[in-house]
C-alpha cells in the first residue's frame, strides 16, 4: 500500500461496507491517484473497467483514477452549491473527503483515521424538516450534530439527495449510512421537470424499456420525484449496496467530456462496451438501442454517457442498469435540442434521416431492416399510449396542463417518423 508522509491529510480511504479496497490520494496538482488493499487483491472485484485488480499503482498523471472518482461528484451548479454549504475549497478531493461516504454504487470514501460504521445511523425527519429539505434543495447543514454530518454524494448537474424511505416517513442517512432512494427537486425555472421525468419514464415501460421505480410526489405545493436505487437491496435486516459505474466511468471519460460533441462517449462506443462486457449482451444491447430510439422519438436530446450505468450484482455479474434522467428536453424552452449522442452522423433531431439510421445500423453492427421495424412498433405503441400515460397521471395528480406541451412534442415526432419510414 502506497504510504508517504502526508497520508493523514493527503489520502483517503475507499470502503466496501467494512472491507478495506484501496488508498486514494492527490499530488501536488490536485491529481488523484489510487492503489489497491492487498487484501482486497486476494478477494475483491475491480471498481471499474479502468481499473482493474492488480497491484499496479495508478499513478496521479495516468488520470485513471481521477476519471472514476471525479465522476461520482456533483457537477455545475449542484457543485457549487455544496461547496458553498459546506463552505470547503472547491477541489475534487476535498469534496470527496467532504460528500462521498454515501455515493452512486458500493464505495465509500472516508478520511484515513475512519472506519465504516458497524450500525449506520438514521435522523427521523419532521414535516417540518423535510419540507425544509425540499425547498434547501437537499442541503443538509443543521440537520445533524457536526460528527453525525451526512456525507452524501450524487453525481450530475442536477440538485438531488439520497434519503431513507421506509414507504411512510423519511430519514436522513447520518454520516456514511447507506439510502434507499434519491430525491429529485424543482429546478429553478424549470418547476416542471420533476413531472416531465415520471411522465417519460411511465411511457417508456409502454415499449417495455427498464426504467428506475419512481413516484411523482407532492408536498404542499412543492414538487419532488422519490426514485428507489437500483443499486440497493433493502431487507428487513440491513440495506446492501449494490456496484455500480456509469459509462464515463467504465470508458474512462470526464464528466466535463459527456457529450459526444464534447468529445465524449458516442452512442457506437456504448453499445460496443455493453456488447463486450454484459452477461446479457442480446437483452442489454437491444435494450440499449430501444433507449436511443426512445430519446429521439420522445424528445429527449440529454441521453449522454453519464445517463447509462453498469449494474454489478452480488456475484458480479455485469447488466446494464435501468435508464434514469429521461425527461423530455424539448418541451423545454431555453434548452439546446442537439443530440447528446448523434443517431449517424447527425446531432439535429430534425434532420434525422433514413440515412442517419443506416449508419448507426452499420456502426453496432445491427441489421438495418431489425432496426427500422423496431422504431416503427415503437413509434407505433408510444402514440397508442401517450393519452392513456397522461391520463393515468391526471387521476392521480389532478389536471397538470404543463403535460401537453410534452404530449405535442412526443406526437408529432412519432408521427414524422411513421411518415418518414413508409416512404
Amino acid at each position: 500500500m502506497r504510504i508517504d508522509s502526508e497520508a493523514n491529510t493527503e489520502s483517503l480511504n475507499v470502503w466496501y461496507e467494512e472491507l478495506l479496497v484501496g488508498m486514494l490520494w492527490r499530488d501536488a496538482t490536485g491529481k488523484l491517484g489510487f492503489q489497491y488493499d492487498n487484501d482486497w487483491l486476494t478477494d475483491g472485484f475491480s471498481i471499474s473497467q479502468q481499473l482493474p485488480l492488480s497491484q499496479t499503482i495508478y499513478e496521479p498523471a495516468e488520470n485513471k483514477a481521477n476519471q472514476f472518482f471525479v465522476n461520482l461528484l456533483p457537477e455545475a451548479g449542484a457543485r457549487i452549491h455544496i461547496v458553498r454549504d459546506l463552505k470547503i475549497t472547491n477541489s475534487d478531493f476535498e469534496l470527496l473527503k467532504a460528500i462521498g461516504g454515501e455515493c452512486a454504487g458500493a464505495l465509500s470514501i472516508l478520511p484515513i483515521d475512519e472506519n465504516p460504521k458497524k450500525i449506520p445511523n438514521y435522523k427521523l425527519l419532521s414535516d417540518e424538516e423535510f419540507k425544509l429539505l425540499l425547498l434547501r434543495k437537499g442541503n443538509t447543514k443543521g440537520f445533524t450534530a457536526e460528527k453525525d454530518k451526512p456525507r452524501l454524494s450524487l453525481a450530475g448537474a442536477q440538485d438531488k439527495s439520497p434519503i431513507f424511505f421506509d414507504g411512510k416517513c423519511y430519514y436522513l442517512p447520518e454520516d456514511a449510512a447507506p439510502s434507499t432512494h434519491i430525491l429529485k427537486f424543482e429546478i429553478e425555472g424549470y418547476r416542471h421537470v420533476p413531472a416531465y421525468e415520471y411522465f417519460l419514464a411511465k411511457l417508456a415501460s409502454t415499449i417495455d424499456l427498464p426504467t428506475v421505480n419512481s413516484t411523482f410526489k407532492k408536498f404542499e405545493d412543492i414538487q419532488y420525484l422519490l426514485v428507489e436505487r437500483y443499486d440497493r437491496i433493502n431487507s428487513d435486516e440491513n440495506i446492501q449496496r449494490l456496484h455500480q459505474e456509469d459509462f464515463c466511468q467504465a470508458l474512462g471519460v470526464s464528466y466535463e467530456k459527456k457529450y459526444q460533441l464534447g468529445g465524449g462517449p458516442s452512442f457506437s462506443d456504448c453499445y460496443q462496451l455493453i456488447q463486450s462486457i454484459s452477461t446479457q449482451p442480446i437483452v442489454d444491447t437491444e435494450n440499449l438501442l430501444k433507449w436511443q430510439i426512445f430519446n429521439y422519438l420522445a424528445g429527449n436530446s440529454d441521453g449522454h454517457a453519464k445517463n447509462l450505468a453498469l449494474l454489478y450484482d452480488t456475484n458480479m455479474q455485469v447488466t446494464l442498469a435501468p435508464f434514469y434522467d429521461l425527461v423530455c428536453t424539448r418541451a423545454i424552452a431555453r434548452i439546446d435540442t442537439k443530440l447528446a449522442m448523434s443517431i449517424g452522423d447527425e446531432f439535429n433531431p430534425s434532420s434525422v434521416s433514413i440515412k442517419h439510421w443506416k449508419q448507426l445500423a452499420g456502426s453496432c453492427d445491427v441489421r438495418y431492416q431489425y432496426l427500422i421495424k423496431l422504431i416503427e412498433q415503437m413509434a407505433e405503441t408510444i402514440i397508442e399510449n401517450v393519452n392513456i400515460v397522461k391520463d393515468r397521471f391526471e387521476q392521480d395528480n389532478g389536471a397538470y396542463p404543463a403535460l401537453q406541451r410534452v404530449q405535442q412534442v412526443v406526437v408529432k415526432q412519432c408521427r414524422k417518423v411513421i411518415s418518414m419510414l413508409k416512404i
